[in-house]
């Protein structure tokens, strides 16, 4: 899987996104500390290995993980600079929550928030809907990337 790159001069707005959200009863939120334990549990059962990434953006400050809650429970998640300085990732929603505007609203909190840490692109991590994060951030396909710095990786 490739990775892409975006230009965060060029994001669409986040608030439209999280007002989507909030209309289906989901609030998109930077994680806090305390919420560390609950997120590494949902994230290593519903998706792995993922978790290692997680635990290093719970090292941050502030937290570079943005968690997506409905009824007080996790739904959703979207890491940056995780893997690597200035990458997008890893990031997912469960199956209840696809295809409602979560994982764009995550997305877009993220990319946002790294562009307030004054990054103006950003790379988005081995990519796998590819049309999806060309459609949503016209991001773009970083010819030669794969599997770029992900080789080798003892997963």
């Amino acid at each position: 899987m490739a990775d892409m790159i975006v230009k965060l001069y060029d994001l669409p707005a986040l608030e439209p996104a999280l007002a989507r959200c909030s209309r289906s009863g989901v609030i998109i939120h930077r994680a806090r500390p305390p919420e560390k334990p609950r997120a590494l549990e949902w994230i290593g059962r519903e998706f792995g290995f993922w978790a290692s990434e997680l635990e290093k953006s719970f090292a941050a400050t502030p937290v570079s993980c943005h968690l997506a809650v409905r009824d007080g429970q996790i739904v959703g998640f979207a890491c940056h600079d995780a893997f690597a300085p200035n990458f997008f990732g890893p990031t997912g929603v469960d199956d209840s929550g696809r295809r409602k505007g979560i994982g764009t609203a995550l997305l877009l909190a993220a990319l946002h928030a790294q562009r307030a840490q004054g990054y103006a692109y950003a790379i988005i991590g081995g990519v796998g809907p590819v049309e999806y994060y060309e459609k949503v951030v016209a991001a773009r396909v970083i010819e030669g990337s794969n599997p770029g710095p992900y080789d080798g990786l003892l997963v």
